[in-house]
């Protein structure tokens, strides 16, 4: 038979003091540790989502800056080329205009030794008519 006597109170009393004991030294260090591991870790998360945030905006900020780049790029691609045409077009007028300037030398130079050949020739055509005209004669003329 199990009778009730004073050591139940005092086994009551040892086992509360027993929990009491427990909650101080072992139970409640550990649940602040876990709550600490929790913000610890809700930090990391909210810490992960500024940086993805971060990145997102620096990735687009350097895709936009790219774009801006190659805008100016080919804007500036544009005006070299455009500055190379002129460029090319001056050029293309001084030799044509040295061109030009050559061939009348050339005409000019053309001109006088043809002048001067048919000068020659003028003199020469006499003789040669009146020599021509004795061998068709026959006699000297």
């Amino acid at each position: 038979m199990v009778s009730v006597d004073g050591s139940l109170f005092i086994q009551i009393a040892n086992f509360l003091f027993l929990v009491w004991a427990l909650n101080i030294v072992l139970y409640k260090p550990i649940r602040n540790i876990l709550v600490k591991r929790k913000e610890k870790i809700t930090d990391f998360e909210q810490g992960i989502d500024t940086f993805n945030k971060n990145a997102k905006e620096k990735d687009g900020a350097f895709a936009s800056g790219i774009k801006e780049a190659r805008k100016t790029g080919l804007k500036k691609k544009e005006i070299f080329l455009q500055e190379a045409a002129d460029e090319e077009k001056k050029l293309v007028e001084e030799i044509n205009k040295k061109a030009q300037a050559s061939l009348a030398e050339a005409r000019e130079r053309i001109v006088k030794d043809v002048e001067g050949v048919r000068a020659s020739l003028q003199q020469e055509l006499d003789t040669f008519a009146k020599a021509i005209g004795e061998k068709i004669l026959g006699r000297a003329v």
